[in-house]
């Protein structure tokens, strides 16, 4: 199936909207060096100044992201940390405080949404953060803020699986592990949009659900090996990468000939590309690329009722440490945000 972007007239320019100069200092959750949860404080920080076609956002909620965790713990992208006190967070919604340029087209007042460039810039777990424009898109107006901050990077991961590596189309197989994580229960939505027969690993709680998001066949991985009754798929995508519960040598095992297996989870299995070409199956990883244009695509299926966000559990932000170790229990359905201000 060809894709076709979706067109809908664009949303008004914030003309009019009078907003408030910044203060000089703001709320952030900070880590003063790698550790478990607890390693997050509050502190009063400056608020940052854009650059060049940099925008500074005023944040309402960001989303939190196993990255994050992993990032928090020493792992993730901590060696690229450049100085402490760190504020984690790629994912928000807010308002623009600050464009490039008085004619740019995410004037002040416009709602967005979209990804931080951390760590080459302070994280989104803050009052402010200062973005890259082209990682932000509009809002979209079907969705409150704290919806919105939970969809920049798992729906850009899922739309660079499901779109641009793995090329859904209609009658491709795709077997989906962890399909009701984040990342996940977009990837399913996505797959099912563009015409895939999607199958799913999950537990049981979350059958009927992922069924409602479109998938067609769901596997309780509790109860039942899936490389008993899955075969012949075109596609794996592994949002597991658990080499000790051998995830991932099974799901070679699934796929045909030729098929591809996509690995999404860094560090997970060190081996995997030497072992997908000794059983003839292509394999590659996937890193989230921050791409406005593709958010503001995935905002229009949002906007039409294609794709939806499952919000797990809400924290405010001083609540940051709760949401990582709620994180790090896993088995979360949809994502976990913290609210930041007000809106």
């Amino acid at each position: 199936m060809r894709f076709r972007p979706l067109r809908s007239a664009p949303a008004p320019a914030a003309e009019g909207i009078t907003v408030p100069e910044p203060p000089s200092d703001m709320r952030a959750m900070v880590i003063d060096g790698p550790g478990g949860p607890d390693a997050l404080r509050a502190a009063s920080v400056p608020v940052p100044s854009p650059v060049l076609s940099e925008v500074l956002v005023r944040v309402i909620a960001a989303g939190v992201n196993p990255i994050d965790a992993k990032t928090r713990a020493g792992a993730g992208v901590s060696a690229a940390i450049g100085a402490y006190p760190a504020t984690l967070g790629y994912d928000f919604s807010g308002i623009v405080v600050k464009s490039p340029y008085e004619s740019h087209p995410l004037p002040p007042g416009t709602a967005v949404f979209g990804m931080a460039s951390f760590p080459r810039s302070a994280g989104t777990y803050a009052e402010y953060a200062v973005v890259p424009s082209l990682s932000v898109a509009r809002k979209p107006g079907a969705l409150s803020h704290v919806e919105a901050a939970g969809m920049p990077l798992a729906a850009l991961t899922a739309w660079g699986l499901v779109v641009e590596t793995a090329r859904a189309h209609e009658g491709q197989r795709m077997l989906i592990h962890a399909g009701s994580g984040g990342v996940g229960h977009f990837a399913v939505q996505l797959a099912t949009y563009f015409g895939a027969h999607v199958t799913v690993t999950s537990s049981a709680r979350n059958t009927s659900w992922l069924r409602e998001l479109g998938a067609a066949v769901v596997i309780d991985y509790t109860t039942t090996r899936f490389e008993e009754v899955v075969a012949d798929v075109d596609v794996v995508i592994d949002l597991v990468g658990n080499v000790a519960g051998d995830t991932g040598t099974r799901s070679l095992r699934v796929l045909r000939p030729g098929g591809m297996y996509i690995l999404v989870p860094t560090g997970g299995w060190p081996g995997y590309a030497a072992a997908a070409a000794a059983a003839g199956v292509r394999a590659t990883s996937y890193k989230v690329t921050p791409d406005g244009g593709a958010l503001a695509t995935i905002a229009r299926l949002v906007d039409s009722g294609a794709v939806q966000v499952y919000i797990d559990t809400v924290f405010d932000l001083t609540d940051a440490a709760a949401a990582h170790r709620r994180l790090e229990e896993g088995h979360t359905r949809g994502k976990l945000v913290l609210r930041v201000s007000d809106d």
